[in-house]
């Protein structure tokens, strides 16, 4: 009964969202990838390791003996977020994105195309590359309501 109690008075540890939003972990497996087009080779490699096949790739050879993308899409309503197709992108063209909101009315929208995976608006993860880690904000961490002590410490500096 005795934690009964000290849970039952304590401050919630709620934030009032959407009005105020929580910064993510950096290395979180959003449900968006973020695709880099110049450095994409089309190697296909993150079609074929991906578990569930979601990921389509069409390429096709240019008179420079390169290969072309001609259409790259993602299932996204299928797709676990594992982030196989991350790790195993040899030329680090794949990445998993910090958005979590992706909800959709229909499972047709669910489809990512280029232009949505080359959106300026993704904002890339650091997982399965530590080297954005120094770009992305520290992650909002609440303790019994307040932000904690460490965050702010690191914020008045």
């Amino acid at each position: 009964m005795a934690l009964t109690f000290k849970h039952l008075f304590r401050k919630n540890i709620t934030t009032q969202y959407p009005e105020k939003r929580l910064q993510m972990s950096r290395r979180i497996r959003g449900q968006q990838f973020v695709w880099r087009s110049d450095l994409c080779t089309g190697c296909a490699t993150c079609a074929k390791s991906c578990p569930h096949g979601i990921i389509q790739i069409v390429t096709s050879k240019n008179g420079d003996n390169k290969y072309v993308m001609d259409k790259m899409e993602f299932d996204t309503g299928r797709c676990m977020f594992c982030g196989l197709c991350v790790e195993v992108c040899p030329f680090n063209a794949l990445y998993m994105g910090r958005s979590y909101e992706q909800a959709r009315y229909s499972r047709r929208l669910l489809w990512a195309d280029k232009e949505i995976l080359m959106s300026p608006d993704n904002e890339p993860s650091a997982y399965g590359h530590p080297e954005l880690e120094g770009q992305i904000p520290e992650q909002t961490l609440l303790v019994y309501g307040q932000i904690s002590k460490e965050m702010t410490a690191k914020d008045d500096n």
